[in-house]
């Protein structure tokens, strides 16, 4: 599938720092620094610090990866902002409680955020880091 970008919501937003196109921005107007951050959407300009740009927070966008993943993948962002596939393991947050239930038949978390905020999925194979992959944004 060739890269393409096609956005179906776009959010207007203030960088706190610098921001490199194709890269994930949190809430904050922050390029992401921290791994498996919730992400407000992916920028597809440079912007810099104090300046108004745009996130493409649904559809398809260009996102630049940070490692080799398969179609398909789930992605979170690394502490660069870049796609990496999530690990898919699930561990608790600090202060998280792990409850069993019978009729839940299994465990349930409660008490915290997930770990890892999983923010697209994969439509193209990413061949390692520095490479542009298009991705279907969740929400």
């Amino acid at each position: 599938m060739p890269n393409q970008s096609k956005p179906e919501l776009e959010l207007t937003f203030e960088a706190a720092g610098n921001v490199t196109r194709r890269r994930a921005v949190t809430f904050s107007g922050a390029q992401v620094t921290i791994a498996g951050a919730k992400v407000l959407g992916v920028s597809p300009d440079d912007v810099t610090n104090g300046d108004h740009g745009v996130v493409v927070a649904s559809g398809t966008t260009i996102v630049e990866a940070g490692g080799a993943f398969a179609v398909g993948a789930s992605l979170i962002a690394d502490a660069n902002g870049r796609a990496v596939a999530s690990s898919g393991a699930l561990s608790l947050k600090a202060g998280a409680t792990a409850v069993t239930s019978t009729a839940a038949n299994g465990a349930v978390l409660s008490g915290g955020e997930m770990p890892e905020h999983v923010f697209a999925d994969a439509l193209a194979v990413s061949s390692g880091a520095g490479a542009l992959v298009e991705v279907l944004l969740r929400r």
